[in-house]
């Protein structure tokens, strides 16, 4: 039997992953974070300790039994831990390097209570990338149903519930606007942290399933949803759009030549191919100084590619201080450590004009942090007389993202006041067959907050359909047991083949 783990018998620091230098990388596209080798993997799988109170797995918005596939990895069963993380998690390989692990299982780890907290994600990251190489896939055998589904995008909600709705055995169809499947994985992350071959291969595993992609296909504008229940024959549609509409702040000068949204910029380099003008013509403004406004992950992602595409100077302008920033702390260092020049306490209140329609310069005020606000971050307040500028001649402005009006203008989807769709505690909308649920529903939030939507909406698709839920097998929700025959639910539409003589 073996001894009981305890925090003074583990590797005592947390295993460090190799990265490629700081001088090296801004010279190119591939991925800065080189992964854990072998041997790091089952070090840091020895720092598990195994707690009974499991809290990472509640930390985690899709539930995955964390301590069980790091328990695999640690007996080197390398499959079985594959075959664990995806009962829950279609795509360990994306979720181990863009998840805000620190913030969800890993801010909660026992072990980071006295240690550095186990790396969860980069243990994630390894079986993931090992599934890819090896050319792993969990294919369970699927009876089909009669029921087809309509998927509209193919973001991390909606490869979710596709995922899900493609099990149970309906024939699903997702439709995607851009011309290839990921949604905002793909134009939305840079190469350097999450590398397209990684996107294509977890997408692959969707389409083993049966999962069919409709690329091209801006749903609102060829079909609306009422027509894809009423004239496609779906039988249940799914909304995983995200939030992709960019926020501008309405300051003077932000229409000028040289003012773009963080989403333009990387929809143009990372999907459109502008990192490799001339090879593809897709027109990229980039100026020598280029000042990105915000401090999240995104705006930490437009200023590293404006560093890789040859911007001379790069600033992060910022209206709190660098503790109230909401992007990883991990972003925030590997800018830093590219020269990424941070104005910390910082606010624009106009673009200046050169005079020919371009930008010269941006104005800013010194701010200073007050009482909390109702985030609970505090306040940023003008400083009097601290007005100065910015010499720069791009501006992108990286402050939060809305929901596309395409959907509320077409469909009679019910909205809220900030044009979200509203969906209630079951992630149904306001037309019946139809459900939403990821960004579209609640704003921005992490990757693995809309796959864990995209399954709970998968399971109320599945009731509505009368599909037995293999993970609800005893008992569903507002069904009663007085007309069952046989033990099973009329609802639920079960058949048994039969053969006649």
């Amino acid at each position: 039997m073996a001894k009981k783990k305890t925090i003074r018998t583990i590797p005592q620091e947390r295993t460090p992953m190799r990265e490629q230098p700081a001088a090296a990388r801004v010279r190119n596209f591939s991925e800065v974070a080189c992964g854990f080798t072998l041997e790091d993997a089952l070090r840091e799988s020895e720092r598990c300790l195994l707690c009974p109170e499991q809290p990472c797995v509640g930390g985690c918005p899709v539930g995955i039994d964390i301590p069980g596939f790091i328990q695999k990895i640690n007996q080197k069963d390398f499959r079985g831990a594959y075959d664990v993380l995806t009962d829950t998690n279609l795509l360990p390989a994306i979720c181990g390097r863009v998840c805000p692990q620190e913030n969800q299982c890993e801010g909660v780890c026992t072990v980071g209570d006295t240690l550095e907290p186990v790396a969860v994600g980069r243990l994630e990251r390894w079986v993931g990338d090992q599934a890819i190489a090896e050319g792993w896939a969990n294919i369970p055998y699927i009876e089909p149903a009669p029921y087809r589904v309509g998927i509209v995008g193919s973001g991390p909600a909606g490869m979710a519930c596709a995922a899900d709705m493609a099990k149970a055995g309906c024939d699903v169809t997702v439709y995607e606007a851009f011309h290839k499947p990921g949604g905002v994985l793909r134009y939305g992350i840079p190469d350097f942290r999450l590398p397209n071959e990684v996107i294509d291969a977890e997408i692959g595993k969707l389409q083993q399933l049966g999962v069919k992609f409709e690329c091209n296909t801006l749903v609102g504008r060829l079909f609306t949803i009422e027509q894809m229940i009423d004239e496609l024959g779906f039988h249940a549609v799914f909304v995983g759009t995200g939030a992709g509409y960019p926020t501008m702040p309405g300051i003077p000068g932000d229409s000028l030549n040289g003012v773009l949204s963080a989403n333009e910029l990387l929809t143009r380099c990372n999907l459109m191919g502008a990192k490799e003008f001339p090879d593809y013509d897709t027109p990229l403004p980039l100026g020598q100084r280029v000042t990105v406004i915000g401090a999240g992950n995104t705006a930490m992602d437009a200023m590293r590619v404006c560093r890789r595409l040859g911007a001379e100077k790069v600033y992060c302008v910022y209206r709190r201080s660098r503790a109230e920033a909401p992007a990883r702390a991990e972003e925030v260092h590997h800018a830093e450590e590219e020269g990424i020049e941070f104005h910390w306490l910082t606010n624009p209140v106009a673009v200046l004009d050169d005079g020919k329609g371009g930008v010269r310069g941006l104005r800013c005020m010194r701010m200073e942090l007050g009482e909390p606000d109702e985030s609970g971050r505090r306040r940023p307040v003008a400083v009097a007389g601290s007005e100065h500028d910015i010499e720069t001649d791009l501006v992108v402005f990286a402050i939060g993202t809305n929901a596309n009006p395409i959907m509320g203008q077409t469909s009679s989807l019910k909205l809220n006041q900030r044009g979200y769709i509203e969906a209630d505690d079951q992630f149904a909308t306001s037309v019946a067959g139809v459900y939403a649920g990821g960004d579209i529903v609640t704003g921005a939030a992490t990757v693995i907050e809309a796959m864990g939507a995209g399954r709970r909406a998968a399971r109320s698709m599945k009731a509505y359909l009368g599909i037995r839920d293999a993970d609800q097998p005893y008992a569903i929700e507002g069904r009663g047991s007085s007309n069952r025959m046989f033990g099973i639910d009329p609802a639920e539409r079960n058949f048994a083949r039969i053969r006649v003589a």
